[in-house]
């Protein structure tokens, strides 16, 4: 540690290391989506949530108000990391300085509820894991615009707060916010899309 420590130092004036509710902030963005990830794929193998609760749907339920519940903890913690950090990224232009950020939060919520709605809360909340599938692939908004739009949505969000508070530490997170989202996908969408090639291949079986 000793020898980052001049790094670190050098950093305060913009990205504050020392701060412990940037790491608090950094590991719950890391625990989301690696959470749910590992408990959905045990639940489509084990069916561990649902035994416990008795159906699939229940226990799709239970996942939702567990992912909604940490999703809420990570944006208190993110929002009490760069309360803890330096004022340090030179304000926009005005009247750019709150139309941009109060912009980006505004698109970002759009983006993250409206996909909710599309997709309810079995098609949002990993009910595929539990054997809840879709009878078809939602296409309209903002699926139409965007192939993972709450990711989208949410990333924006993150950025807006940290344009709105001048917080080059709300970047350097919400860039970290961007690169979990990019890793996770790469472990859903293949996931995702083998269950459902699954479900084809049983449907053709039964046709023949």
């Amino acid at each position: 540690m000793n020898a980052l420590t001049p790094y670190v130092d050098a950093a305060k004036p913009y990205v504050d290391l020392t701060q412990p509710s940037f790491w608090l902030s950094i590991a719950s963005i890391t625990f989301n989506p690696t959470a749910w990830n590992i408990v959905a794929r045990n639940e489509y193998h084990n069916k561990t949530i649902t035994r416990v609760f008795g159906s699939p749907k229940a226990g799709c339920y239970f996942l939702a108000f567990m992912i909604f519940s940490f999703g809420m903890l990570r944006d208190h913690l993110f929002n009490a990391a760069l309360a803890g950090q330096p004022t340090s990224l030179p304000a926009l232009a005005k009247p750019f300085d709150t139309y941009l950020p109060i912009a980006l939060v505004a698109a970002g919520q759009i983006l993250v509820v409206s996909s909710t709605w599309a997709l309810g809360v079995t098609g949002t909340f990993l009910g595929d894991y539990f054997g809840i599938l879709m009878d078809a692939r939602v296409d309209g908004f903002p699926f139409n615009i965007l192939t993972n739009p709450m990711y989208v949505g949410s990333t924006m969000c993150f950025l807006g707060v940290s344009l709105w508070f001048q917080s080059i530490a709300g970047l350097v997170i919400t860039f970290y916010v961007y690169v979990v989202y990019v890793v996770a996908l790469r472990f859903e969408g293949p996931f995702t899309d083998m269950i459902y090639a699954k479900r084809e291949e049983a449907r053709a079986a039964k046709k023949e």
